[in-house]
């Protein structure tokens, strides 16, 4: 914790079970599962845009086109928790978006027109960004975004790498609804924890370099630099075990080749975890991006499988280790979490773009396209990010 960020004493708490030390790992850990059960279906992107396709018989369109929906409602639901955050009491809130959520997920198996179910996923994204926008109010409320952030990547990575190895594998025995279940499955095992969290109220931590009006000069290149490195990572990652097969790659290799880049992509945010913003925020954006761009790059060798395990080596790591970074300084421009939760609505549209437009030209599968237009995408967004790095960098 800086000196420019310090909690203000709260009003003691009157919980009947013990919460867990507001910012502290346990907590850090409870708020990652909280914001990241909204919008879990991202971290499974791969494996639910092959699974539609091989469990449903969709076109590869198609299926980009249902993540795409449920993402595009999540962006509308984040918007909304821009301005209603601060106004409401999180946590009932929370689980009821959550009980919403799993009564989704547990609708969604029967749903088999592709239509309908672009329909209905979008509503779940609605809901699902109300909640992730809300999580990100509250994580903007404690002492250390960055770390709480890096955790949260953490826990997304972790498990989501989990989930790309070996749902793609289980489809063929139980059939998509297994996608759906696991969704719901999260969600739950986030209703239990949801009590053993801090109230966290509005104006907990004391932010000097954050008082007076938004500092909209750094927050609005943040926020582009947000949105176009979310939607080339996302605008690849969706198609990444269609650009496997394309090239000449089994899909059980391809999956376990993306599942432990994943994993391995953790120590990205273990790093944000450790380090914090303790060495600043421009350096290690620095080297972050220019490794985005080489592992980006190598994607067009993807039919040599050694360097396609290497590009979602490189790529994973730094999703984790600059998203971590880029949400941190979105809650660093206020102190009621507003711009945090500004930050959640702009990468859910990136998020939700980048297999939008990924869509349009894979129907005629031109992969090599979309990696280089991924690779644009990444240097347009660098001096967009350094900017307010260095300049929040030189105030600490």
């Amino acid at each position: 914790m800086s000196a420019t960020e310090q909690p203000l004493p709260t009003a003691p708490r009157t919980h009947r079970w013990p919460t867990a030390a507001p910012d502290g790992l346990v907590a850090a850990t409870l708020l990652a599962f909280l914001a990241t059960a909204g919008l879990f279906y991202v971290n499974i992107m791969a494996a639910l845009v092959s699974g539609l396709v091989e469990g449903m018989n969709l076109t590869t369109r198609e299926a980009g086109f249902v993540g795409s929906a449920n993402t595009y409602g999540a962006a509308i639901g984040s918007l909304v928790a821009v301005f209603v955050g601060q106004r409401v009491a999180w946590r009932p809130v929370a689980l009821a978006a959550l009980i919403l959520l799993i009564g989704i997920d547990l609708l969604s198996p029967g749903i088999s027109h592709a239509p309908m179910l672009i329909a209905v996923r979008f509503i779940h994204g609605c809901i699902g960004g109300l909640l992730v926008g809300l999580s990100f109010t509250v994580i903007a409320r404690t002492a250390s975004p960055d770390r709480t952030f890096g955790m949260l990547l953490v826990v997304q990575f972790g498990l989501g790498g989990l989930a790309t190895m070996t749902l793609p594998k289980l489809v063929p025995a139980f059939g998509h609804q297994i996608l759906f279940w696991s969704l719901a499955a999260f969600s739950f095992v986030t209703v239990l924890m949801v009590p053993f969290l801090h109230d966290y109220p509005v104006g907990r931590i004391q932010r000097t370099i954050a008082a007076g009006p938004v500092r909209w000069p750094l927050l609005i290149p943040t926020l582009a630099a947000l949105f176009l490195f979310q939607a080339a990572n996302m605008g690849l990652f969706a198609y990444i075990l269609g650009l496997a097969k394309h090239s000449g790659l089994s899909l059980d290799d391809a999956s376990t080749a993306v599942g432990l880049s994943t994993w391995v992509g953790i120590s990205g945010s273990l790093l944000v975890v450790v380090f914090g913003s303790r060495f600043g925020r421009h350096w290690p954006l620095v080297a972050g991006m220019l490794l985005t761009l080489g592992g980006t790059l190598a994607f067009h060798w993807s039919s040599v499988g050694h360097l396609y395990m290497l590009a979602n080596c490189a790529t994973s790591i730094t999703w984790a280790f600059v998203m971590a970074y880029l949400l941190g300084l979105c809650a660093s421009f206020d102190t009621t979490g507003r711009t945090a939760a500004i930050g959640g609505f702009v990468s859910k549209m990136g998020l939700a773009s980048g297999p939008f437009i990924g869509a349009l030209f894979l129907g005629q599968d031109d992969y090599a396209t979309l990696i280089n237009i991924a690779v644009l995408a990444f240097a347009l967004s660098i001096p967009l990010m350094l900017y307010p790095a260095r300049v929040l960098d030189a105030e600490r």
